[in-house]
């Protein structure tokens, strides 16, 4: 009997030890399961930090350019200027676009930087052509620089009360700001982003968008095509964009839901380096919208031409096929090459992507594809109802011309118009002219200028 009972005892210490041992091991899974949600938190709120640090810092110094070309009387200065603005313009909207602030926040503020970038690039391109900018263009600028005012003080209050805590970005994300809501947390910072979107309002028709570089605005997102991917899927796509042996540590941040584009957003950490890269893919379709990879380049070594050709050979890789170069710049031994969808030899100049190389190795640093994103599909190519010898004859005698193509051009009214493009010389200026293929009519002409910086169209 007294056996029994010792057998039943030692039974029970094994099995509370059983138990003991368990709950210690659930303790464990349970630690290791919060302990990596904190650590993706924490990976979260560091890379909105510092996007967001980077864009009020890029909107301070693009508001001091501003406040210099306001007063330039120098056309040098101007293109310097107003060169420095384009890119300032770029970089700030590169940034704003790693923050997950929705569509309906901060829309006018990103397209205010975009058309920015566009307009002072077209006043850069005047000031070479005239070595002067009209009264009215300073008139211009002068109101820009008054609305970048606005925006750099709201975007930095934000970013003091972020830092200080007053709020954080999970309060950001969980929000449309709609007026209920601010009412209800009464947070200075949440009303600031109605009060910047609603800033520019009043400046519609004041920027010009550029030759050919409008992103038409579209719901339907034309190039997202198929079923949403999970977030390993978008890994997978992640590393083919880099070489994934090179990849140390691929840190996920998430969705960004409510963005005009719903993507899975990472942060890439590379072997034998300290430089990061963030990269936005697409939740439908697995596209790569946007990709950033700064890094400081030493030198040139491989010429425009190789840059090109590899440029291609990478975008195909990634899943833009048929890509072909147009205009491009310069800027410490990079390149950043403006490519447009081909279509059975017709250029499609709606359908853009931006890529931006090391000159040192042909390295890809970044890439920026919401042109094709909102524009690209098959199109039902019609046939020309005029000839292009019939074209010719309403292009200028003098027009000496050197290549001729078809292509489709975005309008005003977001339509496209399928024409004839000659591109030539008068005298030692050069030009592109675009005839409309069905009626004849001269739709466009721009002037080719090149650069040390590039070719540039106005």
């Amino acid at each position: 009997m007294r056996k029994r009972i010792n057998n039943c005892k030692e039974k029970n210490r094994i099995f509370i030890g059983i138990i003991l041992i368990l709950l210690i091991i659930m303790g464990c899974i349970i630690k290791y399961a919060l302990d990596r949600v904190n650590e993706n938190d924490y990976y979260k709120e560091t890379n909105y930090n510092m996007a967001f640090g980077q864009l009020v810092y890029y909107v301070e110094s693009l508001e001091n350019w501003l406040a210099k070309a306001t007063i330039s009387s120098s056309g040098k200065n101007s293109i310097e200027t107003l060169t420095e603005i384009s890119r300032q313009s770029d970089l700030a909207v590169t940034y704003l676009a790693q923050v997950p602030l929705s569509t309906r926040e901060l829309t006018k503020t990103a397209k205010f930087l975009n058309q920015l970038s566009e307009y002072s690039h077209s006043l850069s391109r005047k000031a070479i052509e005239d070595n002067e900018l009209s009264q009215e263009d300073l008139e211009n600028i002068e109101m820009l620089h008054n609305y970048s005012i606005d925006l750099k003080n709201g975007l930095s209050q934000m970013y003091t009360d972020i830092e200080n805590g007053v709020i954080s970005w999970e309060e950001i994300t969980k929000t449309n700001v709609d007026t209920d809501y601010i009412q209800e947390v009464d947070n200075i910072s949440l009303s600031t982003l109605v009060d910047i979107d609603n800033t520019f309002s009043s400046y519609a028709g004041l920027i010009y968008d550029g030759a050919f570089s409008e992103h038409i605005e579209k719901e339907n997102k034309k190039a997202l095509t198929g079923k949403d991917i999970s977030e390993d899927d978008a890994k997978e796509v992640v590393k083919k964009v880099f070489y994934k042996e090179q990849i140390n540590n691929l840190i996920s941040n998430g969705e960004l839901t409510k963005a005009d584009i719903p993507v899975y957003y990472f942060t890439v950490e590379f072997k034998n380096s300290s430089d990061v890269a963030n990269i936005a893919i697409s939740k439908q379709g697995g596209k790569v919208i946007m990709m950033t990879y700064p890094k400081r380049i030493s030198e040139s070594k491989i010429s425009k031409e190789e840059a090109d050709k590899r440029g291609k050979e990478y975008l195909s890789k990634i899943g833009f096929d048929n890509m072909k170069e147009t205009y491009y710049q310069l800027d410490n031994n990079t390149i950043t090459i403006n490519y447009a969808y081909n279509q059975d030899g017709v250029i499609v100049y709606p359908d853009l992507i931006k890529l931006k190389m090391s000159l040192l190795d042909g390295e890809v640093l970044g890439i920026e594809s919401t042109g094709y994103i909102n524009c690209h599909t098959k199109r039902k190519l019609d046939t020309p109802k005029i000839s292009i010898e019939e074209a010719k004859k309403g292009l200028n005698k003098k027009l000496k011309i050197e290549s001729e193509n078809l292509a489709i051009i975005p309008t005003e009214w977001k339509t496209e118009i399928l024409c004839y493009e000659f591109k030539g010389k008068v005298n030692d200026t050069e030009f592109l002219v675009y005839i409309n293929a069905m009626t004849g009519e001269e739709e466009q002409i721009l002037v080719i200028i090149e650069t040390e910086g590039g070719i540039l169209t106005m």
